[in-house]
């Protein structure tokens, strides 16, 4: 068995964390060699306790790595070991870095300029759209945008970054074999193509609970800075910023309603001293004063194609669409501003959805 098979299975056996496999590597010297052992041998070198060196042991190596692989040849992915030179040199600085990486796409090469977005699942319309505007422009500044593909502010912020044309990462808490939530498949899909989705579980491992703190410390780990987009008091995204401070990185609140239980979360990182942030700009002059002055200079977005002039619509659709904009538009102001029948512009409308160039948001409301 060659050493990155035996970190592959070492890592998933159970109770063998990060911390552990790197005790016995001291001691035996490679993963290769820890897997050989007997469990007396194992117990009697008290590298670890009974109860683990009957876990290594007894684990079934060969039938799990024969799937494992199989596995991961079929879902395209590749495996990433903490030896390996392509191993994000951002995570080898923090405590307790993930041994193996599975990675389904490809790592960006701007992986060092990276900033996570987090906040909460239930997410409000003001923090969806933060969320997505701000990891669009960041990108288009050239971070990466590093998320968890959760529900709420963490799809909207992989979201943000693919609009732009950017680069996005995004870190699960369950094996790359499934897709957490499902509605998200063709993000995931998205995420994969063009940048990367990434776990440190085993490729069945299933989303469960207590995976999810966990994969918290690799956002952050891969980030220069966290920026909190709503969160309520026992939020995962806290446990992210908690995850940041303890590796010396920044972390960004971003105000919400003062009456709104997705805001505690947050002002409570304000009051405790993390930095409030009212625009991207804050961001980058904190990080770095000169990606400010290139951002708002010499730094040109990516080039993005206008439906108007491309040809996507006929005269009504342009219409249409002329009066919708990021900010959410009620159909009846839709009509009004049109001149025209409510049936002609709910028609108009369903055609620009089918078009991907306006989403349908609840309450009849309408955003590009």
């Amino acid at each position: 068995m060659i050493e990155s098979h035996a970190l592959l299975t070492l890592n998933a056996v159970p109770g063998v964390g990060n911390a552990t496999t790197r005790k016995l590597l001291e001691y035996y010297g490679s993963a290769t060699k820890v897997l050989s052992l007997t469990e007396n041998d194992l117990a009697a070198d008290q590298a670890v306790s009974g109860k683990l060196a009957a876990a290594i042991a007894q684990f079934p190596k060969e039938q799990f790595l024969a799937k494992e692989l199989a596995l991961i040849a079929q879902h395209g992915v590749c495996v990433l070991t903490f030896h390996d030179e392509e191993y994000p040199e951002s995570l080898r600085e923090i405590a307790d870095s993930p041994v193996v990486l599975y990675v389904k796409g490809r790592l960006p090469e701007n992986l060092s300029l990276s900033i996570a977005v987090v906040g909460s699942r239930n997410a409000s319309l003001y923090g969806n759209s933060i969320a997505g505007q701000w990891s669009a422009r960041l990108a288009e500044a050239g971070f990466t945008i590093v998320s968890g593909m959760a529900r709420g502010i963490d799809t909207a912020a992989h979201t943000g970054a693919l609009k732009a044309r950017g680069h996005t990462v995004a870190v699960l808490g369950c094996g790359l074999s499934t897709v957490y939530p499902p509605e998200n498949e063709k993000l995931f899909a998205e995420i994969a193509s063009g940048g990367a989705v990434i776990s440190e579980f085993p490729m069945t491992m299933p989303p469960v609970a207590q995976n999810f703190p966990r994969r918290n410390r690799i956002i952050s780990g891969l980030s220069m800075g966290v920026i909190v987009v709503e969160a309520a008091v026992k939020s995962g995204a806290l446990i992210t910023a908690d995850f940041a401070l303890e590796q010396g990185r920044e972390v960004y609140a971003v105000p919400g309603k003062v009456d709104s239980p997705t805001s505690k979360g947050v002002h409570g990182l304000i009051k405790q001293g993390a930095k409030l942030v009212s625009c991207v700009e804050d961001i980058l002059e904190d990080i770095h004063p000169q990606l400010l002055r290139e951002f708002q200079g010499s730094v040109t977005p990516p080039e993005r194609k206008d439906p108007v002039a491309s040809g996507a619509m006929n005269a009504t659709e342009q219409q249409v669409y002329g009066f919708i904009s990021d900010r959410p538009v009620h159909i009846d102001h839709l009509i009004d501003r049109c001149g025209t029948d409510a049936l002609r512009v709910t028609t108009v409308l369903s055609c620009l959805e089918l078009k991907h160039l306006i989403k349908q948001l609840p309450g009849k409301l309408f955003v590009r």
